[in-house]
C-alpha cells in the first residue's frame, strides 16, 4: 500500500530560503504531497537512480479553443501551468533542476519531457546545470489532436531529453532489452505510440479525464526498461495521476512521487494500488554483454577447457592454429591473440576470434565462444 506524506508548499514555486531537515529514510513507494522543490530538498544527496520529470509546459494559451462543430477543446488551462513571465518559469526550472541534480546518484540519469513551449528553455537550463545530454527522443503521437484553427502544422510530437550527470558517468542503458523490444532492431530515437486514452485514461468522480496531460504507460514502460534495473529508485517530481509509479510497480522498481494537487494524489493512489506487479519470471531479460564478466581466451587454456597444444580451425577448415601455453595462437607464420591472427589470415581490419575459431569434438566443430559460455555459467 502506497502512502501520502505532506510537505509544506513554498511561496511562488521557489526554493525554500532555509534548508529543511533531510529525511532519514527515503519515502519509497510513497506519494509526497506538496511543492516539488521543498519535497526534493528533504531527500538525501545522491539517493535516487533515475528521475522522470513532466514539468508544467507553460503553454501561454490565449483565449478558448473550439472545435469546428462548436465544442470547446479541453486544453491545459490549470493554474499549475501558468507563470507570470518566462523569467519566473526559468527560475522555477533552475531551482527544481538544482535539487534534482543533488539527489541523483552519480551514475543516475534524468528524463525531462516537454512541448515546443518549454523544452528548449529546459534543455538549455539542463546544460547550464552541467547535465550531459545523451539523447533527445521524439515521441511521435499516432493520434494527435488536430490543429482546429488551421493556422499551423498539427503538433504531433513531444520531445524528451535524456541526461547523465556528466560525460564520464557509467549510466544504465539496457541496450539488448531495447533491441529485443524492437524486434531485434536497434531502438531509434523516434518513438511512435498513441496518446493516453480509452480505459487507460484516469477519470475523476464526474467521469471526466482527471489530468489533461496524462502520459501513456507504454512511454514510461520503455523508459524504465531502458534505464533502470529491478529494485532501482525512480523519482517523479511532477507525479500527476501516477503513471510513473504504476509502471515502476509493474516492473519491480521502487518509486517516489511528488504532487501538490490533492485531486491528482487521490487518483494516483487508487490507480497504483490497483496495479499488479509482473510475475518474477516475466522480469527475466537478456543480460547485456557489455556488463558480463570479461573472459580472456587464456583462462580457457588455464582451466584445461582448451589445453595448450590444441588445434583450432575456422568453420570452413581453411586454417588450423596451434594454441600456446599463454593463450596465444600460431597459424601460417602469424602469432598473437585469437582476434589478431583471425584478422591477419583473412586480411580483415578486425575479427571476433570467439566466433571465428572452432574446436572439434566428436567429429563436429563448435565455436570456442560456446566454451566461454560454459566457463561463465560455472562462475
Amino acid at each position: 500500500m502506497n502512502m501520502i506524506v505532506p510537505v509544506t508548499e513554498t511561496r511562488g514555486r521557489s526554493r525554500p530560503r532555509t534548508s529543511p531537515v533531510k529525511m532519514k529514510e527515503l519515502p519509497l513507494d510513497t506519494i509526497v504531497e506538496g511543492d516539488c522543490i521543498a519535497a526534493m530538498a528533504r531527500l538525501p544527496d545522491k539517493s535516487v537512480d533515475m528521475i522522470f520529470a513532466d514539468p508544467p509546459y507553460n503553454l501561454q494559451l490565449q483565449g478558448d479553443l473550439f472545435r469546428p462543430e462548436g465544442g470547446r477543446v479541453d486544453a491545459v488551462d490549470d493554474d499549475w501551468d501558468k507563470f507570470d513571465s518566462l523569467q519566473i518559469y526559468d527560475d522555477f526550472t533552475r531551482d527544481w533542476l538544482a535539487e534534482a541534480r543533488r539527489i541523483l546518484k552519480d551514475d543516475g540519469t534524468i528524463w525531462v519531457i516537454g512541448s515546443y513551449h518549454n523544452i528548449y528553455r529546459v534543455g538549455a537550463l539542463l546544460q547550464d546545470a552541467d547535465f550531459w545530454i545523451l539523447n533527445d527522443i521524439v515521441w511521435r503521437k499516432s493520434n494527435p489532436m488536430p490543429n482546429f484553427r488551421g493556422t499551423r502544422f498539427t503538433n504531433a510530437h513531444e520531445t524528451l531529453i535524456w541526461c547523465a550527470k556528466d560525460g564520464k558517468a557509467r549510466y544504465t542503458f539496457n541496450y539488448r532489452q531495447m533491441k529485443a523490444l524492437n524486434d531485434d532492431l536497434q531502438m531509434r530515437s523516434d518513438w511512435m505510440m498513441p496518446i493516453c486514452g480509452g480505459a487507460e485514461r484516469s477519470k475523476d468522480e464526474a467521469g471526466d479525464k482527471a489530468h489533461p496531460t496524462q502520459k501513456p504507460e507504454a512511454l514510461l514502460y520503455r523508459i524504465l526498461l531502458a534505464c533502470t534495473k529491478p529494485g532501482d529508485i525512480v523519482l517523479d517530481p511532477f507525479f500527476g495521476t501516477g503513471t510513473t509509479g504504476a509502471v515502476a510497480r509493474r516492473l519491480g522498481r521502487k518509486w517516489i512521487g511528488i504532487e501538490r494537487e490533492a485531486k491528482y494524489v487521490k487518483v494516483a493512489r487508487a490507480r497504483i494500488d490497483a496495479t499488479l506487479p509482473l510475475d518474477e519470471s516475466a522480469m527475466t531479460v537478456m543480460a547485456d554483454k557489455r556488463n558480463a564478466p570479461r573472459v580472456a581466451f587464456g583462462l580457457l587454456v588455464e582451466s584445461g577447457m582448451v589445453p595448450a597444444g590444441s588445434k583450432l580451425t575456422d568453420a570452413r577448415r581453411r586454417w588450423s592454429a596451434s594454441v600456446g601455453a599463454d593463450g596465444s595462437i600460431v597459424c601460417e607464420g602469424q602469432a598473437g591473440s585469437i582476434h589478431q591472427v583471425g584478422a591477419a589470415l583473412q586480411g580483415a581490419p578486425s575479427c571476433n576470434g570467439w566466433t571465428f575459431w572452432h574446436v572439434e569434438e566428436a567429429g563436429k566443430l563448435q565455436p570456442i565462444d560456446a566454451l566461454r559460455q560454459q566457463h561463465l555459467s560455472a562462475l
